[in-house]
């Protein structure tokens, strides 16, 4: 029964391809930057209705949301930008699950670097370029067909199954997923269709923090009566590339390492300096993002980054006596891990074995993730999407021939987890 189902399910995958691909061009064709996703929304609410699905949206209440103790502010008013939730409704005894995916996308500057337009959705040898393609629209509209497939055979999942279509996952989620479970958008369990075509079952813990510098400003002509704080936050920039690789070097978990060889990372982000050429910078920020591993906590790596800084600090005369702040914002989650041993991920690891004819191993993700905010709803959660590469980064694409399995697999889960209701109509 199983070996048949799994085959009648890609079969029918393979028959919605042609307009699984139009309808992830089209997706990829709306520009959806973070706090700009209403019109790629909108698309969504369109996609759900059609497919027959009961579809409730809503913005985010900022005064309830910014309450919960995983909350990330990213600073962009909610207004007009709503979460999009479609629910297929089922027996409420049988268990319930949710398909997640994020609508929004980082920025594709810079454009001239693009072998084409981010917003064009081009395929070229079967892949789908575009800004968004890979993380994560090609994992949405992934979720969508694995139940229009269902449909297709004649399968109905016998619990309820809730897709949610959300925003800011890029600037933290607490406006988007977190602001959904909140809001009673909650299941047995959750799969975020992200890009992994591997299953991912932890992430690192992510700290953003600022280090700002004051030198002292003087003009041009008069330079060496100043001191230039491009040139003291130098050092304080080593002193962080140093951190980053004895951390590298040092702090090991294996579900991280053996992705790309590395446990944690320290970025430097970004760095202001200076407000005119002919003036000596009296001023100087730089903004970093650190990544941890499970067993180290916020309060050390907070203070492994403050030690570093102030040993930089000290060994510059101007930095000793005019000490560099260290500001911490944005992004701040605990490392997630999720046990693999849950009925639900093995319910998940099966429907994917089925599907690829291969027991598949679990990993790490060294990037935040919503799966995170199950924790504090007491579910399971995992992620696992479509192949590509290139996301946040130029000529970001989703290899079309990855789609099928992936939205197979999650669609054969699906079915396992909530049940068989054979025969029911949407």
């Amino acid at each position: 029964m199983k070996t048949y189902l799994t085959s009648e399910i890609k079969k029918a995958v393979a028959g919605l391809q042609d307009e699984m691909v139009d309808a992830l061009k089209a997706l990829v064709q709306i520009p959806s930057l973070v706090g700009q996703e209403g019109p790629a929304q909108a698309f969504m609410v369109d996609q759900y209705e059609r497919a027959g699905l009961k579809v409730h949206t809503f913005e985010t209440d900022r005064q309830k949301v910014e309450r919960h103790a995983a909350f990330v502010d990213s600073g962009f008013a909610f207004k007009g930008r709503p979460n999009v939730i479609a629910t297929l409704p089922g027996d409420a005894r049988k268990k319930s699950l949710i398909l997640n995916g994020h609508i929004d996308v980082v920025s594709p500057e810079p454009l001239e670097s693009w072998s084409f337009d981010p917003w064009e959705g081009r395929i070229n040898g079967g892949l789908l370029y575009g800004r968004g393609a890979l993380d994560m629209k090609a994992g949405l509209i992934a979720n969508l067909f694995a139940l229009k497939a269902l449909a297709a055979v004649g399968e109905r999942p016998a619990g309820t199954v809730m897709l949610q279509s959300v925003i800011e996952e890029e600037a933290g989620g607490g406006g988007g997923t977190l602001a959904c479970l909140m809001e009673g958008f909650t299941a047995d369990a959750m799969l975020i269709s992200e890009p992994f075509m591997v299953p991912v079952i932890s992430h690192a813990g992510i700290l953003y923090f600022r280090v700002k510098i004051t030198g002292k400003s003087a003009h041009a002509g008069q330079a060496h009566t100043g001191v230039n704080a491009i040139g003291k936050m130098m050092k304080i920039y080593a002193a962080l590339v140093q951190l980053d690789a004895q951390r590298a070097a040092g702090v090991k978990f294996e579900l991280y390492a053996k992705v790309d060889g590395r446990s944690c990372h320290l970025n430097i982000g970004t760095l202001r300096a200076g407000d005119w050429p002919s003036t000596v910078a009296g001023f100087a920020v730089m903004e970093c993002r650190i990544s941890f591993v499970p067993g180290e906590t916020m309060a050390d790596i907070q203070k492994t980054v403050e030690d570093a800084v102030r040993a930089a600090a000290d060994q510059d005369p101007w930095l000793r006596c005019h000490p560099p702040a260290v500001e911490w914002y944005g992004w701040k989650t605990d490392p997630w891990y999720q046990n693999p041993e849950d009925p639900f991920i093995q319910t998940v690891l099966d429907g994917i074995a089925a599907v690829y004819e291969r027991k598949p191993s679990v990993y790490g993700s060294p990037a935040g993730l919503d799966t995170r905010f199950s924790t504090h709803f007491h579910f399971p959660a995992i992620s696992f999407g479509p192949d590509g590469s290139n996301e946040h980064g130029v000529d970001e694409y989703v290899d079309l021939a990855t789609l099928p399995s992936v939205t197979s697999a999650i669609a054969l889960a699906t079915l396992n987890w909530c049940g068989q209701a054979r025969n029911a109509p949407y």
